[in-house]
């Protein structure tokens, strides 16, 4: 069964937003980063995690707008499915690499405070991430 491209329109929109949430919230992260004092090797690693994650989510944003663009009526190009291939592939991705460095972030960002939070916030991204995998089965 072939999926039609309104399906697709309609998923890389909501894509499309989630990811832009994401993304923005870990350019939070980066700019809170930059303006504190805290300059430790681990917070470091969030800064990089979260650079990584903003980066990953960019990249989807675009992707996914290609693909809403190319399954949008009036688009100027007949399209068939394989066009989508590319930006599909690089699109989902990009999005589930930049949701596990957030997941990611998340945990590191604990270990700044004390011990008990990393722990607490490890606990906290690990769950998150299991219930995250369980819904895409």
């Amino acid at each position: 069964m072939e999926i039609t491209f309104e399906y697709w329109n309609k998923l890389a929109t909501q894509t499309v937003f989630i990811s832009s949430l994401l993304g923005g919230f870990s350019i939070l992260v980066i700019a809170n980063l930059l303006i504190s004092d805290l300059n430790t090797r681990l917070s470091k690693y969030v800064m990089v995690v979260a650079t990584l994650a903003a980066s990953l989510f960019l990249v989807s944003i675009f992707a996914w707008t290609s693909v809403m663009m190319m399954t949008t009526v009036g688009f100027p190009k007949k399209i068939v499915s394989s066009d989508l291939t590319f930006d599909r592939i690089l699109g989902v991705i990009t999005f589930l690499s930049g949701t596990i460095s957030l997941i990611a972030m998340i945990s590191l960002v604990g270990w700044t405070k004390s011990k008990k939070m990393g722990i607490i916030t490890t606990i906290v991204a690990g769950l998150t991430l299991i219930l995250i995998f369980l819904t895409m089965v």
